[in-house]
């Protein structure tokens, strides 16, 4: 199993991306349903592939632990793609959870 940068790439940076091109569509737009329904679908998609990710790398480990397996270049890769994924995520939440945090503390 070779390491696909691309599609590493592709998977940690789509939510951005997505969330960029919803910034630059017209002001109208990103205040309906559409705009916010994209991001969420986005968000979810990221969560399921970091999900997926984690397990595989799971498995990668239970098949080397039990001997089916002495490949530890697929059992590197899977972890490394599990961790990258779970950090990106992870930092994601924060940046959520620091701008939920700041617009409570804004007065009106």
């Amino acid at each position: 199993m070779a390491l696909d940068i691309t599609a590493l790439y592709n998977v940690t940076s789509g939510a951005v991306k997505e969330a960029a091109k919803t910034a630059t569509t017209n002001k109208a737009d990103t205040y309906t349903d559409q705009g916010f329904d994209n991001l969420l679908q986005t968000a979810i998609d990221n969560l399921n592939t970091t999900n997926s990710y984690l397990s595989d790398a799971e498995n990668e480990e239970i098949k080397w632990a039990l001997g089916e397996t002495e490949n530890t270049h697929d059992l590197s890769i899977a972890l490394q793609k599990a961790s990258t994924s779970l950090q990106y995520t992870v930092a994601i939440r924060d940046k959520l959870l620091d701008a939920y945090k700041e617009l409570i503390q804004m007065q009106i």
